[in-house]
């Protein structure tokens, strides 16, 4: 079976179009939603209709439950817009959403953890920030559920798969639309998606992290010699501009860049939807801001 999973859409139309245009071309069986679905800032309402439209199986997301369950006034202002602009309709379906939901034999999927939705499954946040979770730490988490051959997870936003040692595969396949946040709780962290490219970079090791999806879209390189784009990839350009030289590497945390040189450097980051007529810039998409 063929399994396609979103996660984290975030109210990002544009971004869920551009991900379901490009399913539409992987021959799936079914496609499961994970959750975090309308609250983001920018189109909760349009966004809910079109997943109401694709009648998707669809687990809820802490967004979800803090749209229907906190005071109005002590929302943030994701949830708040969401909350102001979604219909009767909407509250429904969200209210009917589970919080675990087996898609295939053996295959579980849910937002966080089996048992909670705000639970980060494969990071573990400490006093300086968020590290990949040992094998023990998800085991824990997973409680009951830690033999099934395959979990779906989301709610973290970072690209990851973990084999664990009962036999069991555990997947984050990140955010649709929404590549990076911040929070306080329990430490403040920063959690976000990117690529570790710049003109040239050294790992450090091998299995190191890599937090982006295929295909990679390197810093440089030959005129017509690399990807040829088609609709409905979303591509992230993210050039590193650096102050010295242009190499990097990689330290043995398996995701800190450093600059060879020790010169200083400034990332950027746009998100890129290939369509049938003319690339969209997501992350500047002015009907949505404005929606």
């Amino acid at each position: 079976m063929r399994i396609a999973v979103l996660s984290d859409v975030h109210g990002n139309l544009g971004a869920l179009e551009a991900v379901l245009g490009d399913v539409a071309g992987q021959s799936v069986d079914v496609t499961v939603n994970l959750g975090d679905l309308l609250s983001g800032g920018l189109q909760p309402r349009e966004t809910g209709d079109r997943l109401l439209s694709l009648d998707l199986p669809t687990v809820r997301g802490n967004h979800e439950r803090q749209v229907l369950t906190i005071p109005p006034e002590q929302m943030g202002a994701s949830d708040r817009l969401a909350y102001d602009t979604i219909t009767s309709v909407h509250r429904a379906w969200l209210t009917s959403l589970p919080l675990t939901l087996e898609v295939a034999d053996g295959v579980l999927a849910f937002h966080g953890s089996p048992t909670n939705d705000l639970t980060y499954l494969l990071e573990t946040v400490e006093e300086d920030g968020a590290r990949p979770a040992t094998h023990r730490e998800v085991l824990d988490r997973l409680g009951d559920e830690a033999d099934r051959p395959l979990l779906l997870c989301g709610h973290t936003h970072l690209q990851r798969a973990m084999p664990l040692p009962t036999g069991a595969t555990v997947v984050n396949l990140g955010s649709v639309g929404w590549p990076a946040y911040a929070d306080d709780q329990p430490h403040p962290h920063v959690m976000e998606a990117g690529t570790p490219h710049v003109h040239r970079l050294r790992r450090a090791r091998r299995g190191a992290r890599h937090a982006g999806e295929q295909p990679d879209v390197p810093n440089d390189g030959r005129s017509g010699r690399g990807m040829q784009p088609r609709a409905g990839m979303t591509i992230a350009i993210e050039p590193w501009f650096m102050a010295g030289g242009r190499d990097a590497y990689q330290i043995d945390d398996g995701w800190t860049l450093r600059s060879d040189d020790g010169s200083r450097g400034a990332h950027f980051e746009h998100t890129i939807a290939i369509t049938n007529d003319q690339p969209r810039v997501l992350t500047k998409l002015a009907s949505c801001l404005s929606g």
